[in-house]
């Protein structure tokens, strides 16, 4: 058994019509559960409704960094109600983005500001309701905005974990997040031929603090890169990370199924 541990089933990529098939193909390949996750107010409902309607889908709730300025400044009351839905397994996805340029009317440094501060909200609101937290970052040079949502992070981390998704090498970085406690999660980008770092850093996160994923539909794995990703191909990235690590598929998938089920607070 397999989780793909993020993805974006609520995607204009995907058609309403085609989503049962698309989870046939996932449990087929014997990915069973997906969590799908929201990234503005707008988008929220769509990723509940796709969780109370599939048994095997649930959903993360939270502002995705590139969607802040979008975002009314009384937003929080509304995203803790759907946090509170019993299909909402974690406040995500949520983190800092200084690789995309400050939108129309706004500084680099004040379109920075508030998406440190919805982070740090978040967090707050994660604390108060005693779930996890699935980050996103992305710098166009440097690493400033992994140290930024890493400082933010550090005083919470004694009461929840965070986990970096998507996360892109290399390891000396994925080690500064696994002693606050928190985790790595590994896309396709672990399967592509110029990715050494990231399949590294993979190989060496231990049992307990790794998860994999698509963030479908972006992010293909190979054989399938530069198609549609969807839920299915986190086999693809599985298998390959687990070759990495010398370990069979069943020792892999028991390890970050355990994982999946201890951050996301899952029933056995």
């Amino acid at each position: 058994m397999l989780t793909d541990s993020h993805c974006h089933l609520a995607s204009h990529k995907f058609s309403a019509e085609g989503l049962p098939s698309l989870l046939e193909r996932a449990r087929a390949v014997g990915v069973e559960r997906v969590i799908t996750l929201a990234t503005n107010l707008e988008d929220i409902p769509r990723n509940l409704e796709l969780a109370e309607h599939f048994p095997e889908v649930f959903a993360c709730v939270g502002i995705h960094p590139c969607d802040v300025q979008d975002t009314p400044d009384d937003y929080f009351p509304a995203l803790r109600d759907f946090a509170t839905h019993p299909r909402a397994v974690a406040i995500g996805e949520t983190g800092l983005d200084y690789y995309h340029p400050a939108p129309e009317g706004w500084t680099e440094e004040d379109y920075h500001q508030r998406q440190r501060e919805f982070l740090r909200q978040h967090f707050e609101l994660a604390a108060e309701l005693e779930l996890n937290v699935v980050i996103h970052t992305r710098d166009r040079e440097g690493d400033a905005s992994f140290r930024d949502a890493l400082s933010i992070y550090q005083p919470f981390a004694p009461r929840l974990q965070a986990v970096f998704h998507c996360f892109p090498g290399p390891f000396s970085q994925a080690e500064r997040v696994l002693n606050l406690g928190g985790l790595v999660s590994f896309t396709g980008i672990a399967t592509f031929k110029n990715a050494n770092e990231v399949l590294d850093a993979a190989r060496m996160t231990p049992p307990g603090q790794l998860m994999v994923e698509t963030d479908s539909p972006y992010l293909a794995p190979v054989p399938y890169r530069g198609q549609l990703c969807e839920p299915a191909h986190v086999l693809h990235t599985a298998k390959s990370i687990a070759e990495a690590r010398s370990e069979s598929l069943g020792e892999f998938s028991t390890h970050t199924e355990n994982t999946v089920q201890n951050f996301f607070r899952l029933e056995k």
